[in-house]
């Protein structure tokens, strides 16, 4: 992995500041491709984005996601609009949800939403053990599908429906 793809502990924190009110971190930091946008400097359509995602997350943040995806007003609402609506109070409680969101990062290996999701998880009560059960699913599940994938083992009849 390339040495500015993590942050160092010991790296300065240090931001510069592009045209268009863009914030790119950089010297030990994960730069975002186009910058990130803030609110101050957000248009309007981005603006009503972020106030939504501060007003249903109750929060005053909005955290780096949904900066580097205001590039793309449109991406960035329908983006939000669908975490809302998956992420939402339903037939699967909350901490279930995150740590679903979790594994799927863990094995998709997305730093970001790995770091995210944790954090979210822990909110809504996951203890070290279940972290660290939870990984040893994932990391079970990923060595099982890649010996079935690699084997091409047939599916057995009373798998099928």
């Amino acid at each position: 992995m390339a040495p500015w793809c993590n942050r160092s502990p010991a790296a300065p924190t240090r931001r510069a500041t592009g045209t268009n009110g863009l914030t790119r971190r950089i010297r030990g930091y994960i730069l975002a491709t186009l910058g990130l946008i803030e609110y101050a400097d957000a248009p309007s359509e981005v603006k009503a984005v972020y106030d939504d995602i501060m007003h249903t997350r109750q929060t005053d943040y909005i955290n780096n996601f949904w900066k580097a995806l205001a590039h793309d007003p449109i991406s960035l609402r329908r983006t939000w609009e669908s975490v809302k609506e998956v992420m939402a109070p339903g037939a699967i409680d909350a901490l279930t949800k995150e740590m679903v969101y979790l594994a799927v990062s863990a094995s998709n290996q997305c730093g970001y939403c790995i770091a995210s999701h944790t954090a979210a998880a822990r909110r809504a009560g996951m203890t070290d053990a279940q972290l660290a059960e939870l990984m040893a699913v994932v990391g079970m599940a990923n060595e099982t599908n890649r010996l079935a994938s690699g084997y091409q083992v047939e599916i057995d009849d009373r798998f099928r429906n």
